[in-house]
């Protein structure tokens, strides 16, 4: 019996394994991403290091988020909506054949001893196409998976990316001192060919329906989607409520140094003690995918940021900090997984990339805004109260939040997932394949409005 027991928590709370098991071109694609997302890192680190050899400058390096943050805004609509116009693999396909080709050009310039302006249109040039490239690339699990794996998905990618945020600094350090900047950005130029190649051997990703036409009516009509849609607009506005007012992290070195007497160290572990939490959280996420009551789940992690957050910021010692940093960061990627699932599931295919892309400009938006209102907080009272007072807005702003729109709180997430293997579904046509893998069958996704229970014999449409 005491082996029955280890035998169900070891399942619990050990990763849902089921996506990479059951289709082989998930699998070979997540592979592939996580390679690609290793190859950003080691770009974005490498150029860092470049701008400061060259210039000695610090507000030079900081000019580097700028150069990246507009085109993100700006492309990751754009990218929404070319994704529900074209062939979504078509779109990964270039979009990861012109970011090999990015430091392919930074490994010239650096030979070359461009100028420094050179290096920072590159990286703009590289988040735009990243920006476009998102959206559709979001859109391929639902496709490949049924939708019960959804939040496994969801969990897997916390791993890959948290894998790159750690790794590719590293290789990239390695590299530099090793073989110098342009062999660091010729050997990023392997990782998005591997995303190519995976691409290049999934099935036809068109759009459901045919595809929009890519335009500004198609971003209008994306944002429309959302009315009358609490529940997918509460999945962008409870990001942006806990990252607007309880994002601490610009505040990291100064904490380091008021509240706990520290230095350089210290503010690193400031910074891990999130990511920590949030790995943890992603390698035992198996319980992620018996979720019923997501809405319910993501408000209570938000709620869980919001206060850890508040009391690190009153913490006394530095250990007690970090384990509330640690539980900060676990809540945020319990969030993260289940606010994706949602939109993966409730949002029919057809319009499955604007939203994407709305996702996207979301996650890329809400950390900055957050550092600017944290910082100047923290410029008319002090860097600790920043942080309560931030973690305290978070709580207060989620409760506004879930008072008019308390729809979000009743979404059970298998009113729309739990007929993912209905026999009873009508076969995709044949132009319109819906795969989940090569030699895998083929499922039809009927959409399904959030809150809503499943059309009887319906299959619903499912980072």
């Amino acid at each position: 019996m005491a082996n029955g027991r280890l035998s169900r928590f070891a399942r619990t709370f050990s990763a849902d394994l089921r996506p990479l098991r059951q289709s082989v071109a998930f699998r070979r694609f997540w592979i592939a991403e996580g390679i690609g997302l290793t190859g950003t890192q080691v770009v974005l680190t490498t150029a860092l290091l470049e701008i400061y050899a060259d210039t000695h400058s610090a507000f030079a390096v900081g000019l580097t988020g700028a150069a990246t943050f507009v085109p993100l805004l700006l492309f990751g609509i754009v990218g929404g909506a070319v994704a529900d116009a074209f062939d979504r693999r078509v779109v990964v396909l270039c979009t990861s054949a012109g970011m090999a080709l990015i430091p392919a050009l930074l490994a010239l310039q650096a030979i070359l001893g461009a100028p420094v302006w050179v290096l920072f249109v590159l990286m703009a040039m590289q988040a735009a196409l990243s920006a476009i490239d998102a959206p559709a690339r979001q859109t391929f699990a639902a496709r490949l998976l049924p939708a019960d794996q959804l939040p496994a998905v969801g969990a897997l990618e916390g791993v890959s990316a948290t894998v790159a945020m750690t790794g590719g600094p590293l290789l990239a350090g390695v590299l530099v001192a090793a073989a110098g900047h342009e062999a660091a950005y010729a050997a990023v130029v392997v990782s998005y060919l591997a995303i190519f190649g995976a691409t290049w051997l999934l099935p036809v990703m068109r759009p459901e329906g045919g595809g929009t036409q890519a335009g500004l009516r198609s971003i209008v009509d994306g944002l429309r989607f959302l009315r009358g849609r609490p529940v997918l607009a509460m999945t962008f506005l409870v990001d942006i409520n806990a990252m607007l007012f309880g994002m601490p992290r610009v505040l990291f070195a100064v904490l380091a140094v008021e509240q706990f007497h520290g230095g350089p160290r210290t503010t690193g572990l400031l910074y891990a003690a999130m990511a920590i939490g949030g790995t943890l959280v992603a390698v035992t996420g198996g319980w992620l995918s018996r979720v019923r009551r997501q809405g319910l789940v993501v408000a209570v992690s938000v709620a869980v940021w919001g206060l850890a957050i508040a009391l690190a910021g009153l913490a006394g010692t530095l250990p007690l900090a970090l384990l509330l940093l640690a539980v900060a960061g676990g809540a945020d990627t319990v969030s993260a997984v289940l606010r994706t699932t949602i939109l993966r599931v409730a949002v029919p295919d057809a319009v499955r990339g604007r939203m994407a892309g709305l996702f996207m400009v979301t996650v890329a938006a809400g950390p900055s805004l957050g550092d600017l209102e944290s910082g100047l907080v923290a410029g008319f009272t002090s860097a600790q109260f920043s942080v309560v007072a931030g973690g305290v807005a978070c709580v207060l702003g989620l409760g506004l939040l879930l008072m008019v729109m308390p729809a979000f709180l009743r979404y059970r997430g298998d009113e729309a997932a739990g007929t993912g293997a209905d026999a009873s579904a009508e076969p995709a046509a044949a132009d319109e394949p819906t795969a989940v893998g090569p030699g895998e069958p083929v499922e039809s996704r009927e959409p399904v409005e959030p809150g809503e229970p499943a059309a009887a014999g319906a299959v619903p449409t499912g980072r």
